[in-house]
């Protein structure tokens, strides 16, 4: 077999790459050594914080979409033949539902788009998800102040709209293209009521809602009595879901008592490891669908194929993240301090840096409220936050790589730059006008 390089030079430039990389790289250096370390406490912290209680939920929510909503009602409400206002409006009211972050979201876009969504409408609720979620409005109003709230819910709107129809527009022919294929014969057009489809999701979300509820960086009232009684709520949610699996889906009774019955009895005895209980109900719904068959079984199907795609990329863009930027408060190969001074004032240069530094940061839902306080008080001007508050929490670098895998290269480095662009300029009007 003769070297070629058509075929070859890739791999040859590839084992060259790593070689001198591997011979050069200053191991004993302390800032590597520190942006090593970065890198596994935020994949251990993410690990802890976000696997368990918000990845692993979406991913069931996404399974059930492929599952139990049939194909006919996305491509009726989000599909090419619906009505653009009404296929923008639903998407962005339903992302904007969830206090979800950049990386939540994915495996519910993935279920919407693989399902027959358009790709505008799909993009919408994509960015819809963390970026406009009701939460995060409020609480930017009354740490940041009234007017970064109100731009932020003005552009956020505004945002999920534009990028999905501009997405669409540049990719027309091909979503025509799409559109005109004959769907797949799924069987799933029966037989099961809208209202029963609405509690099941509503409640789904629920959980995921109540278990990732956060104290407010501000003294909020009936927010922080929502977390004090956040695994109380999501206990409660959990016995309907529980209630409603065997009553409208099939599962037997006497298979789910006793998951519920360890649940509650852990939940009991060690009332501090929430985080436990509610990981045992979900390793115990994953074992249950599993061994189901139909649509329970279905059900797992599909949540297992999102989790192979999603998972190894998530954790290995958030390792790739905590290297380079560290986690908030600590340092990773590139130093805060440039940053910080990068972003200062409120010139364009200022706000084009704060959009990519934001597209490319990862921020848990509601976390780059208290970073950028931190900012702004360090001088950052106006213009440069609300960029950054635009961009930073519909985008991050491990949400890239795994977009990148559901929709392509290409579409996934235009929805980037259009964020980004969008978000510098939005954010350097504000600044002028502030």
């Amino acid at each position: 077999m003769s070297f070629t390089w058509k075929s070859d030079g890739i791999a040859l430039l590839s084992l060259g790459g790593i070689f001198a990389a591997a011979y050069t790289v200053p191991i004993d250096s302390p800032r590597l050594q520190g942006a090593l370390l970065e890198g596994l406490h935020l994949v251990q912290w993410y690990a802890r914080e976000h696997m368990a209680l918000c990845v692993v939920p979406a991913l069931f929510i996404a399974g059930a979409i492929g599952v139990f909503i049939s194909q006919g009602a996305i491509m009726r409400h989000l599909g090419q033949g619906a009505r653009p206002a009404t296929a923008y409006a639903v998407a962005s009211v339903s992302g904007s539902l969830l206090a979800v972050c950049s990386c939540t979201v994915l495996p519910l876009f993935a279920g919407i788009y693989k399902r027959g969504a358009g790709l505008g409408p799909a993009i919408a609720f994509l960015y819809a998800g963390p970026a406009i979620n009701v939460l995060a409005i409020i609480l930017t109003a009354r740490v940041l102040g009234w007017e970064l709230g109100v731009a932020r819910v003005v552009g956020a709107v505004g945002f999920s709209v534009v990028v999905g129809a501009l997405m669409h527009l540049l990719y027309r022919r091909e979503e025509a293209a799409r559109a005109a294929e004959p769907p797949p014969v799924t069987g799933d057009e029966e037989v099961r009521s809208l209202p029963r489809t609405v509690v099941f999701f509503s409640v789904m979300t629920a959980i995921l809602v109540a278990a990732n509820w956060s104290p407010s960086a501000a003294a909020v009232g009936w927010w922080d009595a929502v977390h004090a009684a956040k695994w109380w709520i999501t206990g409660l949610l959990g016995l309907i879901f529980a209630v409603i699996l065997v009553r409208w889906y099939g599962m037997q009774w006497w298979r789910i008592a006793p998951l519920a019955a360890v649940v509650l009895v852990v939940a009991l005895l060690w009332p501090e490891l929430h985080e436990l209980s509610f990981s045992l109900a979900t390793i115990g719904l994953a074992w249950l669908t599993a061994r189901s068959d139909g649509e329970l079984g279905d059900w797992f199907d599909q949540s297992w194929a999102f989790a192979r795609q999603i998972i190894p990329l998530l954790l290995i863009g958030v390792l790739v993240a905590g290297i380079l930027l560290g986690r908030p408060g600590h340092e990773g190969l590139i130093p805060s301090g440039w940053i910080t001074t990068a972003v200062g004032g409120e010139g364009l240069g200022a706000t084009i840096i704060a959009a990519v530094a934001g597209a490319f940061m990862y921020f848990a839902t509601l976390t780059e409220i208290p970073i950028l306080q931190g900012l702004m008080g360090s001088g950052m001007g106006k213009g440069p936050a609300l960029a950054l508050l635009l961009a930073g929490p519909a985008l991050s670098l491990p949400s890239m790589l795994v977009l990148r895998s559901i929709m392509g290269t290409q579409k996934t480095l235009v929805f980037t730059a259009l964020v980004i662009a969008m978000a510098t300029l939005t954010g350097w009007l504000f600044g002028q006008l502030a």
